[in-house]
């Protein structure tokens, strides 16, 4: 375990950092080494007890490309659920409280037990924010290369991300606040980051030094046994043999409990 950032506050800007994007090109590796893998094929690792898990995409990705994620945790025991947010270019306030909500509230009544959450990237920070938020309903939370202590990445994505923020803002108006997208923003999603996730809650967090898009020393909780360093790419983290292994481990190891819905 590498020890991270978890003693600072998290960084309200958006800092461009100095990294080689053009080696995300190599995420194809990672997607031919896991078809090689045992692992995939639900062979050395436990398996599930038919708990959700919800997948949740990175920034400007859909539930699309976590096809073969989802799939796999199918094959291993458990009920994947797609997100269902469409593309991740959205208020991440609005995506909680308008879309991921419902996908939430059918995983707990279908299933009765408390639910885990898995997130690629930015889809890594919303659900850390989700843990945050619903500590009762949340079994485990695994991030998949999420900058959730700070958006510290390349000047590309930061560039993107702030043209999602015009975007954003025109398309809503007063229905979000003048700082949404930004570190800086006042909203619940922006705020559940900086509480601490509740000790109920088995927190997982995977990164790889050769991370191209984000720093990732902002992608650690620092917490002794909770971070994970795998090979491989920012992208190719979604496809990653080694990550698959580390879930199906971590996932076990919350085996989740009987959820009563309040009366």
């Amino acid at each position: 375990m590498t020890a991270g950032p978890h003693n600072v506050e998290f960084e309200q800007n958006l800092v461009p950092a100095n990294l080689s994007i053009w080696q995300e090109a190599l995420f194809a590796a990672d997607i031919l080494l896991l078809h090689a893998s045992p692992t995939y094929y639900g062979l050395g690792v436990p398996h599930g007890d038919g708990s959700a898990v919800i997948v949740i995409p990175g920034f400007l990705g859909t539930d699309a490309y976590l096809g073969q994620f989802r799939t796999w945790l199918g094959r291993i025991g458990y009920r994947p659920y797609f997100s269902g947010i469409g593309v991740n270019a959205e208020c991440p306030n609005l995506l909680i409280q308008r879309r991921l909500t419902l996908c939430i509230e059918k995983a707990l009544d279908e299933t009765g037990r408390r639910i885990h959450v898995i997130g690629h990237s930015l889809g890594g920070i919303i659900a850390r924010s989700i843990a945050s938020q619903r500590p009762d309903n949340i079994a485990s939370v695994t991030t998949l290369a999420a900058p959730f202590r700070g958006t510290v990445a390349h000047r590309t994505v930061l560039r993107a991300a702030e043209a999602v923020r015009g975007k954003i803002l025109r398309q809503h108006g007063t229905q979000v606040l003048p700082t949404c997208y930004t570190g800086r923003c006042t909203c619940n999603f922006l705020d559940s980051l900086k509480r601490n996730v509740p000790n109920s809650i088995v927190q997982t967090a995977i990164y790889t030094r050769s991370d191209g898009i984000v720093d990732w020393r902002y992608c650690l909780t620092g917490l002794d046994g909770c971070d994970f360093e795998v090979p491989g790419t920012h992208i190719g983290l979604s496809f990653n043999a080694s990550a698959y292994s580390i879930v199906a481990n971590r996932l076990a190891l919350a085996r989740t409990t009987k959820y009563t819905r309040d009366k």
